[in-house]
């Protein structure tokens, strides 16, 4: 997908926001949703979308939701490094396909990583999933940090 284009009510991140697809919460108020991703770069990587925004990506995306969404982005950083201690946090937003975006609903992308650790970003195996058992473990662990 290009920059250009119009937002898919279809998305994996719209169909979690429905209710139609599960998803480990981390942390939720009026204007964001943050949970962990189902096929994580490292333990703990977490994703944070707007509730209300259609953006598909920086470009498109209003000011108070970039706001609002950036603000989720420190708070979630702050509890996964209280919950986790990693050595450090890898922020990452993405837009358009050959820029590495996958799915084309706004989203930072936050992953702990550790020296010695893998520090590039790749994109998801397919079948490569995180037990939901571990995930709603370790977002237990995150959550106590709010």
């Amino acid at each position: 997908m290009s920059l250009e284009g119009t937002y898919d009510e279809g998305n994996v991140f719209a169909l979690i926001l429905q209710g139609k697809i599960p998803s480990t919460k981390l942390y939720e108020d009026a204007h964001t949703y943050a949970f962990l991703d189902i096929q994580p770069q490292s333990k703990g990587h977490s994703l944070v979308i707007s509730k209300w925004s259609k953006a598909r990506n920086i470009l498109e995306i209003e000011e108070e939701a970039l706001a609002q969404v950036m603000a989720t982005v420190k708070k979630v950083a702050v509890a996964t490094h209280k919950a986790l201690d990693p050595d450090g946090i890898h922020v990452a937003q993405f837009n358009g396909a050959p820029a590495g975006q996958t799915v084309f609903h706004l989203h930072v992308h936050i992953v702990p990583r550790w020296a010695g650790g893998p520090m590039g970003f790749s994109a998801h195996a397919q079948g490569n999933f995180a037990d939901p058992a571990a995930l709603e473990a370790l977002a237990e662990e995150i959550r106590a940090q709010f």
